[in-house]
């Protein structure tokens, strides 16, 4: 049983406004809240030019029986942002998003982010865990979340264990994430599924692609493995970086000790992403994040 997650907050909503700079958006948007009983506990801003450069916010407020507000808010945002190119979404900060998690034999990230919503460090459900294979299937059982197997189509041609999958997700989650998912996503496959769909790998790429990634490392002498979290898009590990981290190795670490050091990193880069995301803290922009 996952425990209540202190990041789900009742009667809370965050609101993203993103577009082109101009005067009076913060005014604007703080006059909207203000009328609709709303107060604001935390707000962070970026442009990246004052004179009509991309704009982006992202408000927290406290509005007393929310749920029963938000037509009226969203209604009312419509009409004071309509006329402009300014975009929106608002989310009730009560309610968790629905993850689905994909994993191979590599477990690491996989049981640590089991672990962290037990305790209730994630708020987030998540309805499911689909492997392509069934070494982890027990121990994603014994935190109660159920377990699916979609082995991998033999051969380059992934469709059918592709349509297996999206069968299970559609509709049911509202991001998914790769745990060391070991297989590459074909583009119609993200077509279908149509939610964000959060990757990690270790940042030698592309310096050391494929196979052993640790040894090439080692034989190389690098003096620093990390690892980055990206949503994933038609362009293999290309995508928007949520998160990235680093540690110093020396000369005196074995493959062993790289790789053990570089799935603590995994770990927690993969789980600040996560949280990051469901917290709505992540704006996408082209082929980079704004992170609040």
């Amino acid at each position: 049983m996952a425990a209540h997650s202190p990041h789900l907050l009742p009667d809370h909503a965050c609101l993203i406004v993103h577009g082109s700079d101009r005067p009076g958006i913060v005014a604007a948007v703080s006059a909207l809240i203000t009328r609709n009983r709303g107060n604001i506990v935390a707000f962070d801003q970026y442009s990246d030019d004052p004179t009509g450069g991309a704009y982006f916010q992202r408000v927290l407020f406290h509005r007393p029986d929310l749920s029963a507000a938000l037509p009226e808010i969203e209604a009312d945002l419509g009409r004071t942002l309509e006329g402009s190119d300014l975009r929106w979404t608002i989310t009730d900060q009560s309610v968790p998003k629905r993850m689905a998690i994909l994993a191979s034999k590599q477990d690491h990230c996989l049981l640590d982010l089991l672990w962290r919503h037990r305790r209730g460090d994630l708020p987030v459900t998540i309805p499911m865990v689909i492997s392509n294979h069934t070494d982890a299937a027990e121990d994603v059982r014994s935190f109660g979340v159920p377990f699916f197997h979609v082995p991998s189509t033999p051969g380059p041609d992934k469709s059918a264990s592709e349509a297996e999958i999206v069968k299970l997700l559609a509709g049911n989650v509202d991001f998914v994430v790769l745990a060391r998912y070991m297989q590459i996503l074909s583009a119609d496959f993200l077509e279908k599924l149509a939610v964000p769909v959060i990757n990690i790998h270790h940042s030698f790429l592309p310096a050391f692609i494929g196979a052993e990634p640790y040894k090439k490392a080692k034989e190389r002498g690098v003096k620093l493995i990390g690892a980055t979290s990206h949503y994933v898009t038609t362009d293999l590990d290309e995508g928007p970086i949520i998160d990235q981290d680093t540690i110093r190795v020396t000369h005196a670490d074995t493959v062993a000790e790289l790789a053990r050091r570089g799935a603590d990193v995994e770990r927690q880069v993969l789980s600040r992403a996560v949280l990051w995301h469901a917290q709505d803290r992540v704006i996408q922009h082209g082929n980079h994040t704004i992170v609040f």
